[in-house]
C-alpha cells in the first residue's frame, strides 16, 4: 500500500507501558504512512508530546506513576491536540471518565488495528478542518466560527475548545433553533453512530455549556429537550 501525502504527514505520540503492544501497533500504523513516537511512562509521554507536537495522541489509561487520566488532564490544559484513550477498561463509566478528563475519543483493548487507524485519521482530519459538508464561516448572535482556522469566538473572545467540542459547536450553530437528537449529533460530528455512545454527547455538551458561560442548572443557550436531545439558541449566549 502506497501512503498518500496526507497520511505521511500524520504524526502520533503513543503513551503505552506495554512495550510489545506499543511496538506492534506502531509497526502497523507506520506501514500505513503514519509517523509514531513511543513513550512508556507519563513523564516521557508529556515530554514527547511537547517536543513533537503530534497530530494525534494515543494515551493508555493504566500507566505507572500518575495514570493516563491525570496525564490527559495535564495535556488538555496545555494544548488542544486530539487525544484517543486506549485501555483495557471498556465500561461506559470509564469511557465517560476519559471524556470528562479531556479525551476526544476512546477505544478499548483488544482493539482492531484497522479501527484504530481509522479513528486516528478521523481525528487528524477533524483537527485540520477537513470534516463537514462546508468550510464557510458561521456567525450566529455573538458567536463566530471559522472552520478553516479551527477558531470559535464569543463576543470577540477566543473559546478554548477541544477538537470534538469545536465540531459539536459548529453543528449546533449551523442548525440553530433545531432540536437535534443525540444520535443525530453523533452522526453529524463523527460520521457514524457506531463510533460513539450516547452519553459521550452529554459529557461534551456539559463542557460546551461551561465554556459558553451557560448555567448548567438552567441552560439558556444549549437547552436539553427531555427525551429527545438538545436545542441551541445563539440569542441567549
Amino acid at each position: 500500500m502506497v501512503p498518500t501525502e496526507r497520511e505521511e504527514s500524520t504524526s502520533v505520540v503513543y503513551v503505552e507501558d506495554d512495550q510489545k503492544l506499543a511496538r506492534l501497533t506502531a509497526k502497523y500504523l507506520e506501514s500505513h504512512g503514519l509517523r509514531v513516537t513511543l513513550a512508556s511512562d507519563p513523564r516521557e509521554g508529556l515530554a514527547c508530546v511537547l517536543r513533537e507536537r503530534p497530530d494525534v495522541i494515543l494515551l493508555d489509561l493504566m500507566l505507572p506513576g500518575i495514570d493516563g487520566l491525570e496525564l490527559c488532564r495535564q495535556l488538555r490544559a496545555r494544548l488542544d491536540t486530539p487525544i484517543i484513550m486506549v485501555t483495557a477498561r471498556g465500561e461506559e463509566a470509564d469511557r465517560v471518565l476519559g471524556l470528562e478528563g479531556g479525551a476526544d475519543d476512546y477505544i478499548a483493548k483488544p482493539f482492531s488495528s484497522r479501527e484504530l487507524l481509522a479513528r486516528i485519521r478521523a481525528q487528524s482530519r477533524r483537527a485540520r478542518g477537513k470534516v463537514g459538508p462546508s468550510s464557510g464561516s458561521v456567525s450566529v448572535g455573538p458567536l463566530a466560527i471559522d472552520p478553516g482556522a479551527r477558531r470559535a469566538t464569543l463576543r470577540g473572545v477566543d473559546l478554548a475548545l477541544t477538537t470534538y467540542e469545536f465540531d459539536l459547536l459548529r453543528v449546533f450553530a449551523e442548525r440553530e433553533g433545531r432540536v437535534l437528537t443525540r444520535e443525530q449529533l453523533v452522526e453529524l460530528v463523527r460520521g457514524s453512530p457506531d463510533e460513539a455512545f450516547e452519553r459521550s454527547i452529554d459529557v461534551h455538551v456539559s463542557h460546551l455549556r461551561k465554556k459558553l458561560g451557560d448555567d448548567p442548572r438552567n441552560p439558556r443557550s444549549l437547552k436539553t429537550v427531555r427525551g429527545v436531545g438538545y436545542l441551541f439558541t445563539a440569542d441567549s449566549v
